[in-house]
């Protein structure tokens, strides 16, 4: 069952949300091929948002190939997504964590470089620690 929760606070816009979280959920097995995905009017309704935001997100998870649409059946998860698109759609969520992640940091006062750093150093002491 799709459960997704939106933060109206974040810098990263509501519907890069909707397809990041569906993205993850199929990728965890929490939607599997052939699910149904709620209308875009019923999904808007429940999240609280315009309905040309569930409707960007579902073009866009379709123009993906992860979702296929078939008029007065419903929305539903594709078989498999390319290999190609899994790959872009991985790239481009971390390509959003790490955004998401310099833009906190700047938040808090430290420069790009000083952010950078931390994440070397953590990959550091992760890495000794699975030696």
């Amino acid at each position: 069952m799709l459960t997704l929760n939106l933060d109206f606070r974040s810098d990263v816009p509501l519907t890069n949300q909707i397809v990041a979280q569906i993205q993850r959920q199929l990728a965890s097995g929490v939607l599997k091929p052939g699910d149904q995905l709620p209308t875009v009017r019923a999904l808007a309704t429940t999240l609280r948002v315009n309905f040309n935001t569930v409707a960007r997100a579902y073009r866009i998870l379709d123009e993906a190939g992860i979702i296929s649409t078939q008029q007065g059946r419903g929305t539903f998860i594709l078989e498999q997504p390319p290999p190609e698109t899994s790959t872009q759609l991985r790239r481009e969520a971390l390509n959003a964590l790490a955004r998401r992640y310099l833009e906190e940091a700047h938040r808090l006062g430290f420069s790009k470089q000083e952010a950078l750093q931390a994440i070397a150093q953590r990959n550091e002491t992760a890495t000794e620690g699975h030696t």
